[in-house]
């Protein structure tokens, strides 16, 4: 968890810098320096498709255990809600997909603790109260069934992998409407410059195109498109 805190600690200007791009621009750059394996699936989408969030990860990992006892499932999921640094976004990997791995009062414990989202690679449930309360959650699919009795959460603060995809303590994450983009810890300030620099050279593509510009000249001016 140390690496968490001092990812927060230290970089809380650059999680806000990097929740000011999108994610095609981040995706860009990380491109552009041979880093194409850093978005989750498709099928991760957000709540609220007008949400979106920057902030350091915080990995967790479960799985199925249908002899789980009510109380255990509820201690385990508790424990983890007591330890989720402020300023970060859970990433889940439940490796499974029948459950609900969030609903409303972990929602309000988790914004309560200054945690800025979650994403999951698994289910939601009470999304209707999960968005009037504007936490931002990315997940897979809704039900209303939830993982007491049949899931354990059993490792907090860890290496995740979700579609082929590594996500480690510290790294960066950045979630809108598009998807989710993993920013490697070790390339965070690089990358986060550098997409606020493509950005503001799509805005000069962008008035180039308004003023008449040709697209292929456009592109050739800038380099960018």
């Amino acid at each position: 968890m140390e690496a968490v805190i001092e990812a927060v600690t230290a970089q809380p200007d650059l999680v806000e810098r990097l929740g000011r791009c999108y994610t095609g621009a981040v995706y860009d750059v990380l491109r552009e320096r041979g880093l194409t394996r850093q978005v989750l699936p498709a099928g991760i989408a957000p709540l609220d498709p007008t949400s979106t969030v920057a902030g350091v990860a915080f990995p967790i990992a479960g799985h199925v255990d249908e002899e789980a006892s009510d109380h255990d499932t509820l201690l385990a999921w508790t424990r983890f809600l007591s330890r989720v640094p402020a300023g970060t976004v859970v990433v889940c990997q439940p490796n499974d997909h029948t459950s609900a791995h969030m609903g409303e009062l972990s929602a309000e414990a988790l914004q309560q603790r200054g945690v800025h989202g979650y994403v999951v690679d698994g289910g939601c449930r009470d999304s209707s109260a999960v968005l009037a309360r504007g936490f931002p959650v990315w997940c897979r699919y809704l039900t209303p069934r939830d993982i007491v009795g049949r899931w354990l959460c059993d490792a907090i603060d860890t290496t995740v992998e979700i579609g082929g995809v590594r996500v480690d303590p510290g790294d960066l994450m950045l979630a809108d409407r598009d998807g989710v983009v993993v920013v490697p810890a070790a390339h965070a300030e690089e990358v986060v410059a550098a997409a606020e620099k493509a950005i503001d050279t799509e805005s000069a593509v962008r008035r180039a195109i308004r003023a008449g510009t040709d697209p292929e000249e456009a592109y050739r001016r800038h380099g960018r498109f």
